[in-house]
């Protein structure tokens, strides 16, 4: 894989930074608002080359002391495949026993997973015992790494989306059974299962808003001043 600082060398100038017009400005934010949880995914394999590409891309994310503590699983194997499908539906009637009886049914119907369908799955971990940042910015919140990881996945997200690829966070999960599954390194802890595929459909609506599951709050709801 070719180093992801020195691909980006070669396309910007250091002493001339790219400055980035309106027209950028409004294709950013259209790719945020187009950027979905997908669940429903073609069959149709994604070119090697291009999920080499878009993990160089998620391997530019910030990170913590620049730690890069991400690691990323691909799962090939039709057996842990399956393992892990049959986990997601699992936990999947696990969670469902919360809600009541008017919410069941409609939690039961969400389609929350691409499982079956999507040609590329991936875990994202944590490598808790990792030395590459040599702990800084962790000392007092060690939480900063698996929230750079996070930061890892949301740029594959976007990354993805230029490319016309879906992607699926799955959470409903057990991790420990994941890493037994995956037969994962003792430190890495598990952040995501990931399915990327390209959509049956492109929607700017995220599917639990079409659902009625939950509308999208203001801004002012999730804004505060001191």
């Amino acid at each position: 894989m070719p180093d992801p600082d020195t691909a980006t060398a070669t396309a910007f100038d250091p002493a001339d930074p790219p400055v980035w017009d309106d027209a950028f400005r409004r294709d950013f934010a259209a790719l945020l608002t187009w950027r979905r949880d997908v669940r429903r995914f073609r069959t149709d394999p994604i070119p090697e080359d291009t999920v080499t590409r878009l993990l160089g891309l998620a391997h530019l994310a910030p990170s913590v002391g620049f730690s890069q503590p991400w690691r990323f699983v691909r799962v090939r194997d039709p057996g842990r495949r399956r393992a892990v499908l049959e986990d997601h539906l699992a936990a999947k009637a696990e969670a469902g026993a919360v809600y009541d009886a008017e919410t069941a049914p409609r939690y039961q119907a969400l389609k929350l997973a691409g499982l079956d369908d999507a040609p590329v799955h991936l875990a994202v971990c944590c490598d808790t015992a990792t030395t590459d940042g040599r702990g800084l910015g962790q000392q007092t919140m060690p939480e900063t790494a698996p929230y750079s990881v996070v930061c890892a996945i949301h740029t594959l997200w976007l990354a993805a989306r230029l490319e016309g690829i879906g992607l699926g966070w799955i959470s409903i999960v057990h991790p420990a059974r994941l890493h037994a599954v995956l037969d994962l390194p003792e430190a890495w802890t598990l952040v995501a299962y990931l399915c990327l595929g390209y959509p049956e459909a492109a929607r700017p609506t995220p599917e639990l808003i079409a659902a009625g599951w939950q509308a999208r709050l203001p801004l002012e709801a999730v804004l505060a001043e001191r």
